[in-house]
């Protein structure tokens, strides 16, 4: 059975806001443990002291390492930009012996297709497809054979250039969706490659995104 300080931790761990926030020194660990209460009474099925609550929390916060927050992300020299692409949809596919072909054949019916935009990823059970909304015909036929889990249209991808060195900085992918998430924004899907992070988004979303992100380029 869990005990509160165990559960304390569990919430913790869970929400990067609070791990930042903790470490960082910027909550009131008695007003944080006056709010965790009714959840933790509810999970642990028993009556929860607020001073056990803060302790708990005492005790994750000398454990936490200190974060340096005024380490900047490193964008790449002259190419440390935002570049934005409209129109984007997703579909993702149930895995199966013939994804491997109906990716080749889909590539093969793009190529034609010059500004246009594909991508595909190959995952454990699925296989997603990223293209702009003028080659989802051409995905449709490739992938006509096979199951189709989920459609998201109507997406803008946001991509940030950033420099190979950031592979070497912890929490730099972090950084970009802890700022979103400040302002609410929801991420439907991320795509990476050594030195690009691109970000989808629902369109409606596409203008406080770029806000966000062109302060991160600014800096």
């Amino acid at each position: 059975m869990l005990s509160i300080a165990n559960k304390v931790e569990q919430y913790v761990s869970e929400s990067p806001f609070l791990t930042e926030g903790i470490a960082t020194g910027l909550l009131n660990l008695s007003e944080l443990a006056r709010q965790m209460r009714p959840q933790l009474e509810s999970d642990l099925w028993k009556p929860v002291g607020q001073a056990a609550v803060v302790m708990a929390l005492r005790r994750i916060s000398e454990r936490l390492p200190q974060h340096d927050l005024s380490q900047p992300i490193i964008l790449a020299p002259r190419l440390g930009e935002l570049t934005t692409r409209a129109d984007l949809t997703i579909s993702t596919y149930r895995l199966s012996d013939s994804s491997t072909e109906c990716q080749r054949q889909l590539l093969a019916l793009a190529e034609p297709h010059d500004g246009a935009f594909v991508s595909v990823t190959r995952g454990v059970h699925e296989m997603l497809v990223v293209c702009s909304g003028t080659l989802l015909h051409l995905v449709e036929q490739a992938f006509a054979q096979e199951r189709l889990l989920a459609r998201v249209e109507n997406l803008t991808a946001l991509t940030l250039r950033l420099n190979p060195e950031t592979r070497k900085t912890p929490g730099v992918y972090h950084a970009v969706l802890k700022k979103l998430a400040w302002d609410k924004i929801a991420v439907v899907n991320m795509m990476c490659t050594f030195s690009e992070l691109t970000i989808l988004l629902e369109q409606s979303q596409t203008g406080a995104a770029f806000s966000v992100l062109s302060q991160i380029v600014g800096h």
